[in-house]
C-alpha cells in the first residue's frame, strides 16, 4: 500500500510533544510494512540533520518551506484575517500555513493515482484535501483536537486568550468542522469527547478512537520512591492551555499546598517558556527550568505530577509519560481526558478540578506511601498495556486498509 502523509508540522524529533510526537510514531509503524510518502514544511527551527533524520524512517520526505506571513499584525490585519475566516469559512491558523506548491504536489499525485491512502495528521491539513478525493482514494483525518470543541472549553472555563474573538469565531469554527469533516471517509480522534464531537459533523463517517502512546526509552519506570513535597508539572510552555494550567496551579494552588506544607516545591519543566511563565519562577519554592535534556529525570525526582488543565482537548502525552515514569498523577478532567483512571477501574491517578480538591489530593499523595505506591504501578501497568505506539500504529493501519465506502471510480 502507498501511503501520502500529509503534516504541516514537520513530524521530527519526536521529543518535541504534541503534533510530532503522534505523527513521527504513526508513520514509523506503517513504513515497517508499506511505502510512506511525508509533504511537510519546513521552520526555521528545523535542521539539516533533522531533515536527514526523518528521511531515514519514510519512503519519500518532501519538504516545503513555510509560508511567510502576507497580512499585517496590527488591528487592521486581524480585521482582515477575520474578514477572510466569515467569507471563506477557514481560520487565519490553516490559511498560515497553506502552501500553494504542497497542493500542486497532491493534485498532481492524485491526477497520478500513485497513492491509495491520503491521511491529513492533524487537521490543519484538510484544507489540501478537496471534496473530489474521497471519491478516488481513501481520505483519512486524523483529528489531535476539535477545534469548535477546544474554542468552546476555553469560553465555558473562562481561560480564552481574547474571549470577545473566539465569541465571534465560535460558530464559524463550527461552521468550518462541519464542513471539512464530510470530506473524509474515515476520521481518527484520539478520545470519545472528540468523536462524540465530531460525529455529529459527519454522522456517516466512519469515527475510530486511536490514542497516543508513550516512547518508555524516553520514560522508563522509576526505580524509588523520592518521597518528599516536590511537584512538577510538564508541558511545552508556550502552549496556551499549558501556560493557563502553571499559572493556575502556581498562582492558587501552590500557595495553599504551601500553608500545609511551607517546603513544597514546584518545578515547571517543558521548552519556550513565554513570559508569564517564565515570571512564575519569582514566586516562592517554583523552578522554570526551559527545555532540559531529559523530562524522566524530573519525573523521577518528583513526589507527584499535578496536570492541572482547565481547558484543551485530546488525550494529554503529558499524562501518558507522567504515569509510564511511575510518577503519581493528580489531574483535572480535562488532564485525565479518554482514560480509564478511577471509578469502577484500579486507583491509577487522584482526579481534581478546584483548588480544594487539589490540596486535599495532593495531601493524600504526600502523606501515604502506600498511595504513591499503588497509584504508580497501576499507572504504569495501564500505559504499558493500553497506551504503547505499537499499539496505536496497528489500529492506525487497521484504518487505512479499510476499503472505501464507495466504488473506486478510477
Amino acid at each position: 500500500m502507498n501511503i501520502l502523509m500529509l503534516s504541516s508540522t514537520f513530524p521530527y524529533p519526536p521529543t518535541k510533544g504534541g503534533t510530532q510526537v503522534r505523527t513521527f510514531h504513526l508513520l514509523n509503524y506503517l513504513q515497517q510494512t508499506h511505502d510512506v510518502t511525508v509533504l511537510t514544511q519546513r521552520t526555521d527551527d528545523v535542521t539539516d540533520a533533522d531533515v536527514a533524520a526523518l528521511r531515514e524512517h519514510v519512503t519519500e520526505l518532501v519538504v516545503f518551506p513555510r509560508p511567510q506571513p502576507t497580512a499585517s499584525s496590527g488591528l487592521a490585519g486581524k480585521a482582515a484575517r477575520f474578514a477572510t475566516f466569515l467569507q471563506q469559512g477557514t481560520p487565519p491558523s490553516v490559511l498560515s500555513s497553506y502552501s500553494v506548491e504542497m497542493q500542486a504536489w497532491i493534485d498532481r499525485a492524485m491526477q497520478d493515482q500513485k497513492f491509495d491512502v491520503i491521511t491529513c495528521e492533524h487537521s490543519v491539513n484538510e484544507s489540501y484535501i478537496r471534496p473530489e478525493f474521497r471519491q478516488h482514494i481513501q481520505t483519512v483525518v486524523n483529528v489531535h483536537s476539535s477545534v469548535y470543541g477546544s474554542c468552546k472549553n476555553q469560553l465555558h472555563t473562562q481561560t480564552s486568550e481574547n474571549a470577545w474573538r473566539d465569541r465571534l469565531n465560535l460558530p464559524l469554527l463550527k461552521r468550518y468542522e462541519q464542513r471539512y469533516c464530510k470530506k473524509f471517509l474515515n476520521i481518527v480522534v484520539t478520545t470519545d469527547d472528540d468523536r462524540n464531537q465530531l460525529s455529529q459533523f459527519n454522522p456517516t463517517a466512519a469515527i475510530d478512537v486511536i490514542p497516543n502512546g508513550v516512547d518508555f526509552s524516553t520514560f522508563p519506570y522509576r526505580t524509588s520512591d523520592p518521597g518528599g513535597h516536590h511537584l512538577v508539572f510538564i508541558g511545552a510552555m508556550d502552549n496556551l492551555a499549558n501556560i493557563d494550567a502553571a499559572r493556575f496551579l502556581s498562582l492558587e494552588i501552590l500557595p495553599a499546598v504551601q500553608n500545609r506544607y511551607p517546603d513544597a516545591t514546584l518545578a515547571i519543566v517543558g521548552s519556550r517558556p513565554t513570559a508569564e511563565v517564565q515570571e512564575l519562577s519569582q514566586q516562592p519554592g517554583i523552578t522554570v527550568t526551559g527545555r532540559v535534556p531529559s523530562m524522566a529525570e524530573y519525573l523521577h525526582q518528583a513526589t507527584a505530577c499535578v496536570i492541572s488543565m482547565r481547558t484543551g482537548y485530546g488525550i494529554k502525552n503529558k499524562t501518558l509519560e507522567a504515569m509510564a515514569a511511575g510518577t503519581p498523577v493528580i489531574a483535572s478532567d480535562r488532564g485525565l481526558e479518554g482514560l480509564a483512571v478511577d471509578g469502577k477501574n484500579p486507583q491509577r491517578a487522584l482526579r481534581a478540578n478546584s483548588v480544594s480538591e487539589y490540596v486535599d489530593a495532593i495531601s493524600r499523595v504526600f502523606e501515604d506511601d502506600d498511595l504513591r505506591s499503588q497509584l504508580s504501578q497501576n499507572a504504569r501497568s495501564l500505559v504499558q498495556s493500553e497506551y504503547t505506539w505499537e499499539r496505536a500504529g496497528h489500529r492506525y493501519l487497521s484504518v487505512l486498509e479499510q476499503k472505501s465506502l464507495r466504488e473506486k471510480t478510477f
